[in-house]
């Protein structure tokens, strides 16, 4: 047999290889999760993709965007879709609300609680819930309860006595308003994001706030309408940078554009990293200890020349109105040939304020290294508004509309 004599893969083969792949890295870990993601044909809510990428065990599938090009509409990437069905300890016959509509999630839902459960997913925008009415009904998940709608507010009209027993979130949110729509043991499950960290969490009550389990990193469309997030955004070099802050003064982005072209601080910080050694950390040490702390993103088709990001997604950045500094990385020169490659972290500031802030983003990346790196992970817990939490220690409160996020370190 020839390579051009080799059947071509089918959908059934390279779902049955998804599964495989989501079992061996421990994204699905319950028979519950692996009999959804085995019966449910990914490729039928993702008709634009071609099939290989609708079974990529880790690439999102894009389903619409704004006129800015920015993806509006999304299929999560499996491997994060099995860790929040896993971590949502979901049941048969439980009650689920969905917040974003794909159609795809809500149909490994309804695999999982059976035709006794109730899934209902609500999203704002008529294409997508559209879609989702359609795909779901032709792939045989018509009992899925499909809202077109603001979450915000539309999500209480439909929830069961009782409470929902699940929440899952598949938008990033700021904010978390249906708390009061939770079953007293349920959980909720929800890419929240808070000084422009993003993390997914397991919401679990505990007396009057939830305890926050799981916290892991991600990426989400962004909510739209009253929920959407309240990020500053500076589009810098026709597009090619973009800088967000949540918190501070108003952003002069003619200034910031100016300082993209001006001279350029730079230190190196000495603290080194090896190939698929964790740091996310750092980005939680910096956003508690300067509410200054953003990201900066560079568009990977349009390389400009002028920046240096440490990492493509979620690099964190000082920001003033007129001056920023942002984390770079070097690679470091190796020992031997087969020595494994190492990279050092740095820091380059511009604008009037760009030396001092790369001061300040150099002290915080090295008293993470050498007090935090080491340490576990800070908690998380969350209250409401009109709580009265008590103040960590060493962490920090990020408050909200309708709730407040408490970061604490050990």
């Amino acid at each position: 047999m020839t390579a051009d004599t080799l059947p071509s893969a089918t959908p059934d083969l390279l779902r049955a290889d998804m599964v495989a792949t989501l079992k061996e890295r421990g994204s699905i870990r319950s028979p519950q999760v692996e009999a959804a993601f085995a019966a449910v044909p990914r490729e039928r809510f993702a008709p634009e993709a071609p099939l290989e990428a609708a079974y990529s065990a880790q690439d999102v599938v894009v389903t619409k965007r704004g006129p800015n090009g920015r993806a509006t509409s999304s299929i999560s990437a499996p491997w994060l879709q099995a860790e929040m069905l896993e971590t949502a300890q979901l049941t048969p016959g439980a009650k689920v609300l969905e917040v974003g509509s794909g159609g795809y999630n809500a149909a490994l839902i309804a695999e999982i609680v059976g035709t006794d459960g109730l899934v209902v997913t609500v999203d704002i925008d008529p294409f997508v819930t559209g879609r989702a009415a359609r795909f779901l009904a032709e792939t045989g998940y018509p009992h899925v309860q499909v809202v077109l709608g603001d979450a915000e507010h539309a999500a209480a009209e439909h929830a069961p006595e009782g409470g929902f027993d699940v929440i899952i979130v598949t938008v990033g949110v700021w904010d978390i308003p249906w708390g009061p729509l939770l079953a007293p043991a349920g959980r909720m499950v929800v890419p929240l994001r808070f000084s422009t960290v993003s993390r997914s969490f397991t919401f679990v009550r505990n007396g009057d706030h939830f305890v926050g389990l799981n916290p892991t990193v991600c990426g989400f469309v962004a909510a739209q309408g009253v929920g959407a997030l309240p990020d500053q955004e500076a589009i810098l070099a026709d597009g090619a940078v973009r800088l967000t802050l949540e918190e501070g003064p108003a952003l002069d982005i003619a200034a910031l554009d100016q300082a993209l072209t001006g001279a350029r601080s730079e230190l190196w910080t000495g603290v080194r990293v090896g190939r698929g050694e964790p740091f996310d950390s750092m980005h939680l040490w910096i956003a508690t200890t300067d509410d200054r702390f953003g990201m900066i993103w560079q568009d990977p088709d349009r390389d400009c020349g002028m920046v240096k990001v440490a990492m493509r997604w979620y690099c964190p950045v000082l920001i003033t109105a007129d001056s920023f500094a942002y984390l770079t990385i070097r690679e470091l020169p190796r020992a031997e040939e087969a020595a494994e490659p190492r990279w050092e972290f740095g820091v380059c500031g511009y604008g009037p304020a760009g030396a001092e802030l790369a001061h300040y983003l150099h002290d915080h990346v090295r008293v993470w290294d050498r007090d935090w790196r080491t340490h576990s992970a800070p908690t998380f817990t969350l209250y409401p508004a009109d709580a009265l939490p008590p103040a960590p220690a060493v962490g920090r409160i990020f408050r909200k509309r309708h709730t407040q996020l408490v970061m604490t370190w050990q």
